[in-house]
């Protein structure tokens, strides 16, 4: 490992000549890598990271939400969401994910005009700093598009200043049939600029107009944005859509191993520069290739555990965990200094793309009906062979559990917490939306009013409002709060649920969910079991094995287990977790 700046130097070279190995840069690969490491002002004594490190605990719980998800008049959204998070959540939740804060043009934000500036409706850089000063923030770099009204673009219209030549453009005449993507508008934005008609690609609409990483200049001035956001207080970073940042025209243009380089470069000069700091792929892709970004434990440090919100939700509304059980069995253990990022709500939808393989045509259509049927909506993509593919379903998790596949029933609050007491359980760092811990149901008037499917799960709440349900113990959203919050506070004092703690699948019939985990030091163990039908099971202790000289208890319940060889009735969606080590 580098142990000098000039050691640290040589391997961002070696990084660099793979990534730009066959592109005729307009400058030496040595020059490059030196004004790569001035941008990110790496000191002459840098701290050198050590491998294998584990920068995360049982204690960490990351809230996800828009700097705007509540809201108060003659307030600043983001210091009203600071006073939110104190009031509610202060001695539960220890990070917090703001979803781009930045001024933008469409796609609620991810569509960036200014990456140096906060989005004066939300706030200034005070604002997010101090938010930083009291918990651990995760900021999104949406690294492979920027908006079409950005500055770069509009100097790429114009051919002269930054960003005249930041932008990835291609032919209509060129094959583009094996291009990945996960919409279906036309890839190509045709754009009259000085220098005549350019083809601009664009990946996710034609107001999110692809980056060229093949330019350098790019790369530089990504990490000059990554250096203004350390300072800010930013301790992880969210590569968004970053599966799709390296293009060859006549590929799919996805997952590429330049991509891959690119990223462990960033996180070569990152942990030299501050190595506590994370970074987190967002890659909504099949299973298998999500994998690929932990590399060696020299890529991303964590990975969306994609797949488990359609196989979750699958299992509950089923009353059979087989699909859920198959995937957890067949994932394997990260390795320390990489971990899982687990979430079943986002502010996107439940993407279908991470189930493939792993759920049936047959489930997978009988998802999409359910979700229907409870008031979610579809988004579609346009699959290679020109076929219209589910992508992804957009309902609030709220309102996709309050049911089966037989229809809305009474055990929709219970279903809803044990889909998070099992999330809270899983190897990784749980991250729960904000619509979730405050159980908001579908917003139908905001998707009426923006016509975007993805507006159905992204209420935005008046903070006296909020704070009237919150306080009332009658409103569905004070029993959410109140009992997230418990199981938070129980989850953060077990050793056993490090992210990195020992995990095995138990085998325990269809109805019931199990999976045991084990703390580093192996002191404490926990079982963790989860009936997801809407019947009474029963659950008999001697089919765990439990050592009979250890003292067990049930921490949700708070109750001793007093005969290890008697049998727990599971009420419909309970959930118990056994453990021979009680942390208050």
């Amino acid at each position: 490992m580098p142990a000098t700046l000039d050691e640290l130097t040589h391997k961002v070279e070696q990084q660099l000549n793979v990534i730009y190995e066959n592109i005729d840069l307009p400058m030496p690969i040595t020059e490059l890598s030196r004004l790569l490491i001035d941008e990110m002002n790496i000191p002459n004594n840098f701290v050198e990271p050590v491998p294998y490190t584990n920068h995360w605990s049982e204690k960490d719980m990351m809230l996800i939400t828009y700097g705007d998800s509540i809201v108060e008049p003659e307030q600043k959204p983001l210091k009203t969401l600071e006073s939110f998070m104190d009031t509610y959540l202060n001695d539960k939740i220890n990070s917090v994910h703001i979803l781009p804060f930045f001024p933008y043009s469409s796609d609620d934000g991810f569509s960036v005009i200014d990456y140096s500036s906060v989005n004066e409706s939300l706030g200034d850089w005070q604002d997010i700093e101090d938010i930083a000063g009291k918990y651990k923030l995760m900021s999104d770099l949406v690294i492979n598009h920027c908006s079409s009204r950005s500055a770069w673009f509009q100097n790429f219209i114009k051919g002269s200043g930054v960003g005249k030549d930041y932008f990835f453009t291609a032919d209509p005449s060129d094959d583009l049939s094996q291009v990945v993507r996960p919409r279906t508008s036309p890839l190509l934005r045709e754009t009259e600029t000085a220098e005549g008609t350019k083809y601009v690609w664009c990946t996710f609409s034609h107001d999110q107009v692809d980056l060229d990483f093949r330019n350098p200049h790019v790369l530089l001035s990504f990490v000059s944005i990554i250096r203004q956001y350390l300072d800010s207080g930013v301790k992880v970073f969210r590569l968004d859509a970053v599966a799709f940042l390296w293009k060859i025209v006549g590929g799919p243009s996805i997952n590429l191993p330049y991509t891959h380089e690119v990223i462990r470069l960033l996180r070569t000069l990152i942990e030299h520069t501050e190595p506590e700091t994370v970074i987190i792929t967002e890659t909504n892709i099949p299973n298998t290739q999500n994998l690929t970004y932990f590399g060696n434990a020299n890529e991303a440090h964590c990975i969306y555990n994609f797949s488990l919100p359609p196989l979750l939700v699958n299992s509950l509304i089923t009353g059979d965990c087989t699909y859920l059980k198959r995937w957890l069995m067949s994932m394997p253990p990260a390795q320390n200094g990489t971990c899982y990022f687990n979430f079943i709500a986002s502010h996107d939808g439940i993407g279908l793309r991470p189930a493939e393989g792993l759920l049936s045509d047959l489930e997978l259509n009988t998802l999409v009906n359910t979700m229907q049927n409870f008031g979610g909506r579809v988004s579609w993509r346009t699959a290679d062979t020109g076929e219209q593919k589910a992508y992804e379903i957009n309902i609030a998790l709220f309102d996709a559990l309050k049911g089966t596949i037989g229809g809305e029933d009474k055990w929709g609050l219970e279903r809803f917490i044990c889909a998070h007491a099992i999330m809270f359980g899983l190897e990784g760092i749980p991250g729960i939306y904000i619509h979730s811990i405050l159980g908001t149901p579908n917003d139908y008037e905001k998707l009426k009013n923006t016509h975007h499917n993805r507006s159905i799960n992204r209420h935005r709440w008046d903070y006296k409002l909020l704070k009237e349900q919150l306080d009332s113990d009658y409103s569905s959203h004070s029993k959410v709060l109140t009992r997230m919050l418990a199981l938070i506070d129980i989850r953060t004092k077990q050793p056993a649920f490090h992210p990195n703690a020992t995990q095995y699948v138990l085998h325990l019939g269809l109805q019931l969910f199990g999976f045991w985990r084990q703390s580093l030091d192996r002191k404490q163990s926990i079982f963790c079991i989860s009936n997801v039908s809407d019947e009474k099971v029963e659950l008999r202790l001697n089919e765990l094995n439990l050592i009979v000289t250890d003292d067990w208890v049930e921490l949700i319940s708070n109750k001793n287990i007093e005969d290890t060889a008697t049998e727990l009735e599971l009420m419909p969606y309970q959930t118990v977790w056994l453990t021979n080590l009680k942390n208050e």
